[in-house]
């Protein structure tokens, strides 16, 4: 079963680094990081805008730049 929350990025991305350490930093659940580079339909849509955070349940995304209060807003209070 897909995580419910994506991380898009890119191989070698300071960013996307940085995202990384926020995720961990807010505690964010458990999610999938999938990577634009070798797919053209995510090129296209996440190519300038990595790194993303995605809520694959309902479809809102939050783009870089964000913070731990953001991604905990973003993710709703735990379960």
């Amino acid at each position: 079963m897909p995580m419910r929350y994506v991380l898009y990025q890119r191989d070698y991305c300071h960013l996307c680094d940085q995202a990384l350490a926020v995720m961990a930093e807010a505690r964010a659940p458990d999610f999938d990081s999938l990577w634009v580079d070798d797919d053209e339909a995510l090129e296209e849509r996440y190519g300038t805008r990595v790194p993303v955070l995605r809520d694959s349940e309902d479809g809102r995304e939050m783009d870089w730049p964000f913070d731990a209060a953001a991604v905990r807003a973003f993710v709703g209070p735990p379960l």
